[in-house]
């Protein structure tokens, strides 16, 4: 089944506003950048992703992307996640996908192997929602639609029982999945040590994150080669 990974990402200057008590502006830009190459780079590695479609107002992401295998859809207004994945969902119904699997850039420990797992699971239906949700339990950290347009997505606050609802009002067969590497996300002090931690017990791991946390790692950076 053809797929594409749709990958918003917020402009970095904008980025992990619920960490400035935490973590310096210039650090919290350098995270988010380090953040969204793993996730790249986790996406490239994936076997049934046929298409990676960033969608952003990081003008600077377009070379990073396109030397990883992916796309850049411009995201000038920047209206919020639900806007852009909807943006990089309707790429993704253009050039043909028959279902999208939407993360977020924050996830930097998403293992390939656990996506591609979630991949090949068989599917309840010829229309089907999964959702996977975050470590609370109450926001979505992935959303895998087929077709693409089967719900509308809608992030924020409570969205995995929102989109669990979606689904069901749709009359689309709708499950949860927890990959562990995709629980983990960033918006607070207490998601980055627990990330931390968790990237420290993962040998080899988000080496582009654990090295903006002080972590020794040698991978080449979110930018083009010279």
């Amino acid at each position: 089944m053809r797929t594409a990974a749709i990958l918003p990402v917020k402009r970095f200057k904008d980025a992990k506003q619920r960490l400035r008590t935490h973590v310096s502006a210039e650090l919290r830009a350098v995270l988010a950048r380090a953040m969204v190459a793993d996730v790249l780079d986790a996406l490239a590695r994936t076997p049934s992703i046929e298409r990676v479609i960033v969608v952003s107002g990081e003008e600077s992401l377009a070379q990073a992307a396109s030397f990883r295998g992916a796309i850049l859809v411009a995201d000038d207004v920047e209206s919020g996640q639900s806007a852009a994945v909807t943006r990089g969902v309707e790429s993704a119904r253009a050039a043909g996908a028959e279902r999208v699997l939407c993360v977020p850039g924050d996830c930097p420990g998403i293992d390939a192997d656990e996506l591609e797992e979630l991949l090949r699971a068989p599917a309840q239906a010829a229309r089907e929602v999964v959702v996977v949700p975050d470590r609370h339990g109450t926001g979505t950290n992935g959303l895998l639609i087929t077709p693409p347009d089967a719900i509308e997505p809608a992030f924020g606050e409570g969205s995995c029982a929102r989109h669990l609802a979606l689904a069901r009002a749709a009359g689309v067969a709708v499950r949860i999945a927890r990959p562990a590497s995709l629980l983990l996300d960033v918006d607070t002090g207490a998601d980055l040590d627990a990330l931390r931690a968790h990237l420290l017990a993962s040998p080899g791991a988000a080496a582009h994150t654990l090295a903006v946390l002080g972590a020794p790692a040698q991978r080449r950076p979110l930018a083009s080669p010279a």
